[in-house]
């Protein structure tokens, strides 16, 4: 009766594992750039949140030390965000259609 359906089950639970790890791979190979003070920061991370680079425009340095520091941290955040909502897109493509829990992360 259930012959077949565990042999399937399997397949499907190997086959996402593969797409999974696939996709992880692109990610951490990805560059997201966040941004701060209209573009006058920038800042480039990979996939899995390293940095790549760090641009800051050059009329900056003349201005306060405070405000140069702060944008720099927004433009990292906001990367930051980009990579986590890239990869939540990327991931819940893959679990779409399993039935699993919205908002479920994976891998566990």
């Amino acid at each position: 009766m259930m012959k077949g359906g565990m042999g399937g089950l399997m397949k499907q639970a190997q086959k996402m594992q593969e797409d999974m790890q696939k996709v992880q791979a692109e990610l951490a190979e990805m560059e997201i750039e966040g941004q701060a003070g209209g573009g006058l920061v920038s800042v480039v991370l990979t996939g899995k949140y390293a940095a790549r680079r760090v641009k800051i425009d050059p009329s900056l340095f003349d201005d306060d030390r405070d405000m140069l520091e702060d944008l720099v941290a927004a433009a990292i955040n906001d990367a930051v965000q980009k990579v986590e909502s890239t990869t939540q897109e990327r991931m819940g493509s893959l679990t779409e259609g399993m039935g699993l829990p919205a908002g479920m992360k994976l891998p566990f």
